[in-house]
């Protein structure tokens, strides 16, 4: 068998690129592996070569010592690739097939799965509903940002680019459809966006613009991106967007000062529990602060969509409530203004084909709009480093040297 060389998550603040085992198609005990899941049989499943794998803001949070996630763990969810191997029970995935890979690990046989609720498969994390590659309490499946990677349920969790020469051509894009994209315009559709909305927008980090590029793709009128990152502001202007640094005071002012009304149809959470405060309070964590401006700023009978990441488990939260995962939010504001919420996972699938066909038609330019770049797996503790520091990029590993 092959190396299989993999982004490892040493301890708070440190990555490193190590030799892991090749995978199989069984799951072993390894780091955050629950026992429940050891030695489970994965005839099912497929390993990809792989030819993508992008650095997201859920791992950061790991890596910054903000989750209980334990030394050891292969990090990494955003996965491309091409099929190296198939188990015996695939039918419909052939070796040689580039594929792009959920973020949610789903069997297709449970309830939820039946109902699309892929982001809370209930057979696959014995711990809870809903499980990811390489992430913290969701079942102990081994990360992506390596060489090779499993995916288990490989004919439902796998979406096949239906031209691979073409795909490769726009592999950048298409590399943003295991998390990125669909979680973004998850937002947007469960906030409700549509034609000639107004959007905010909280977070101008990967997530928050692809949750921007959604609203508009949906028709969005006027889309507000707030942020406290100057860098990411000007990415968000880069492809249309009205802007707003927080730091310089309350939100609703500046969306005031844009539509001439302090509040917007439509909302998105893309920033979760790491959120900072507003004004002289920027450079402090306060943790709910997102969540109780978005319903400020979202008029009555409006909805809030909430793909930022909010945890059960923070050690280094800003209080003891937070720690966790209690917040101080003002639900009694949204259920006064009758606002919808949307929590939790985005179920990629259920917009990772129409997103792909958005792509390939030259209808979106995604990969543009979050500046995408791709970096060799040996510069993912300098890619983990720099986004740390907010830069204004969505870091792709090329762990292969695949992508021209």
């Amino acid at each position: 068998m092959p190396g299989n060389r993999a982004v490892i998550y040493k301890g708070p603040g440190d990555v490193a690129v190590e030799t892991i085992d090749y995978p199989g198609l069984e799951l072993k005990d390894g780091p955050g592996v629950n026992p429940a899941n050891v030695g489970r049989q994965i005839p099912h499943g497929a390993i990809l070569k792989v030819v993508a794998s992008n650095i997201c803001g859920s791992d950061q949070h790991m890596v910054r010592g903000r989750t209980t996630a334990p030394p050891g763990l292969a990090l990494g969810h955003e996965i491309t690739g091409e099929v190296a191997e198939v188990g015996r029970d695939v039918e419909f995935i052939k070796v040689g097939d580039l594929v792009s890979v959920p973020f949610n690990i789903a069997c297709g046989r449970c309830v939820n799965c039946k109902a699309g609720k892929t982001g809370v498969c209930l057979n696959v994390n014995p711990d809870r509903p809903g499980s990811a590659y390489g992430y913290v309490d969701m079942g102990g499946w081994v990360g992506g940002q390596a060489e090779y990677a499993l995916v288990p349920y490989a004919d439902w969790n796998l979406l096949k680019f239906p031209d691979k020469d073409r795909a490769l051509e726009k592999i950048r894009d298409l590399a943003m459809l295991s998390d990125i994209f669909p979680t973004g315009y998850h937002g947007a559709v469960t906030a409700g966006v549509g034609t000639g909305s107004t959007v905010y927008v909280a977070g101008a980090g990967p997530v928050g613009l692809a949750a921007a590029t959604s609203a508009f793709l949906l028709g969005a009128a006027v889309v507000i991106v707030a942020d406290l990152q100057k860098e990411r502001l000007e990415q968000a202007r880069s492809f249309g967007c009205e802007t707003i640094d927080v730091s310089e005071g309350d939100p609703k002012d500046q969306i005031e000062r844009i539509l001439g009304v302090p509040e917007v149809e439509c909302a998105i959470d893309a920033v979760g529990f790491e959120a900072h405060g507003h004004g002289t309070d920027a450079g402090s964590e306060r943790p709910a602060t997102v969540l109780n401006t978005v319903m400020d700023v979202t008029a009555a009978g409006g909805a809030v969509g909430i793909p930022g990441l909010y945890v059960t488990g923070d050690p280094g939260a800003a209080d003891e409530a937070a720690k966790t995962g209690s917040l101080s939010i003002r639900l009694g504001l949204g259920w006064a203004k009758s606002l919808s919420f949307t929590t939790g996972q985005c179920p990629v699938m259920r917009y990772n084909r129409q997103l792909m066909q958005a792509i390939l038609h030259d209808r979106t330019q995604i990969a543009k709009n979050v500046n995408a770049t791709v970096i060799p797996l040996d510069q993912a503790p300098q890619g983990y480093a720099d986004f740390d520091k907010g830069a204004a990029r969505k870091y792709v590993l090329d762990p292969h040297g695949l992508i021209k």
